[in-house]
């Protein structure tokens, strides 16, 4: 009997919401080889109002359930539980684990490293855009201060953003016009670069670079691709599965922990992949 090999078991994905699918396509788009588990905890999201002991246990809940699905990776899709659960979660399961916080510094730092050596810039300005929680927490601007002690990091909390990306809206006046109320500030300051510190913001960068064309904006989602495959490649997880093995089973499973209709349009417009999406009832989670 041929018994399975942990190579081609799947890669675990999880966020509070439906965010963290720009991850998941990244991820399908760099790694067309391997299988996903997404897990969207929708029926506690926002996760950014909890306080960081209720993000710890939410976030050790799908980690163990992930690993009862007999993933080989974790992938924590989120902002805010990376930054309050991460190093928790690295701890404590016994999969290789990435969040998306220290891949979209590392992007950031060599982007700026770059431009600096380019335009002979001497003082580096670099900003961080998320949620409140994620701008709370500080992982974005403690990381990079710690990696480059004398840039200095602008962090802005924009919490219209996510609604009016959830809406659709990010081709109108409207969200222009928040662009320019979040971002001007920064752009007065000298930020030449910009982390989009949320899981959401990759569906805003026609508009930013539209209202902000000089502005260069570092994705977490195509960077946390990136590492994952050569995480699989330095550890010798890569997936031995073909095209042909992949279309006798689905690439991706979604489960949702609540499921609404407006879910089904946000997973269109976040993953624009027809992939269904089933229930996971908490219950699955807890026990």
């Amino acid at each position: 009997m041929n018994l399975p090999s942990i190579t081609d078991s799947p890669i675990g994905v999880f966020d509070s919401g439906m965010g963290g699918l720009t991850v998941l396509r990244e991820l399908i788009r760099h790694l067309p080889n391997e299988r996903f588990i997404y897990v969207g905890d929708t029926a506690r999201v926002p996760y950014g109002s909890r306080s960081p002991e209720t993000i710890r246990r939410y976030s050790t809940e799908i980690g163990q359930y992930l690993l009862k699905q007999k993933v080989k990776f974790i992938v924590i899709a989120c902002n805010t539980s990376t930054a309050h659960a991460g190093e928790l979660l690295k701890q404590s399961l016994n999969v290789p684990v990435l969040g998306v916080i220290q891949p979209g510094v590392d992007a950031l730092i060599k982007t700026e490293i770059s431009r600096a050596l380019n335009n002979n810039t001497e003082q580096t300005v670099v900003g961080v855009i998320g949620t409140r929680s994620t701008i709370k927490s500080g992982a974005y601007k403690d990381l990079i201060q710690q990696k480059q002690q004398s840039w200095q990091v602008i962090s802005k909390p924009c919490p219209l953003f996510v609604p009016l990306i959830e809406e659709g809206w990010t081709n109108n006046d409207v969200t222009d016009s928040v662009i320019r109320q979040y971002l001007q500030e920064l752009v007065d300051m000298g930020v030449s670069s910009v982390i989009l510190g949320c899981t959401h913001y990759p569906l805003l960068k026609p508009a930013l670079k539209r209202v902000y064309p000089d502005l260069e904006l570092v994705d977490s989602s195509i960077e946390v691709a990136l590492n994952v495959q050569a995480e699989l490649e330095r550890l010798s997880l890569k997936s031995h599965e073909t095209n042909s093995d992949l279309k006798k089973n689905p690439t991706a499973r979604i489960l949702l922990t609540d499921i609404t209709d407006h879910d089904t349009f946000l997973k269109d417009i976040f993953l624009g992949i027809d992939i269904d999406i089933e229930e996971l009832p908490i219950d699955q989670l807890k026990s």
